[in-house]
């Protein structure tokens, strides 16, 4: 028998909604979360080789941590290197031509860190390696794709 996904299962309604408001609105809910906070040198840091100043939102830790949070819903398991790449962007290297350079990599792995602790996120026991939403995740981001619907 063929399993069929309803339109109230987790991964269609999240592909549904729009993604800028559903990470915005996750970003609002990860700031209630005590384990998910940004450290004191993230104010000052680049999130890769490619930027040339740190980011200039307040709020791009709870942001780059619920973007985060959405891909591994959607794609799973997902592991650091896989995120790097996906974050990263063109460096610019003046007269010669551009080429992709990943994000950094300790910024995308203290997310998964704090994410992980809070118990949104787990690490995957089967042969493919990386991070998987957990219950509680799943459970938090179909509640917030509904409110955005």
């Amino acid at each position: 028998m063929l399993n069929v996904i309803k339109k109230g299962d987790f991964l269609p309604l999240t592909k549904e909604v729009n993604p800028n408001k559903l990470i915005w609105r996750l970003a609002d809910e990860l700031k209630n979360d005590d384990n998910v906070k940004p450290p004191a040198w993230a104010k000052n840091v680049k999130t890769g080789v490619n930027s040339e100043r740190p980011p200039s939102q307040s709020n791009w830790w709870y942001l780059r941590a619920s973007a985060i949070l959405r891909k591994i819903h959607l794609t799973g398991p997902v592991g650091t290197n896989r995120l790097r790449t996906v974050y990263g962007s063109l460096k610019n290297r003046g007269v010669r031509p551009s080429h992709h350079a990943k994000a950094g990599g300790k910024i995308i792995r203290l997310m998964l860190q704090q994410l992980e602790k809070s118990g949104y996120v787990k690490k995957s026991e089967t042969l493919k390696k990386g991070r998987i939403t957990t219950p509680k995740g799943q459970r938090l981001i179909n509640k917030i794709a509904k409110a955005v619907r």
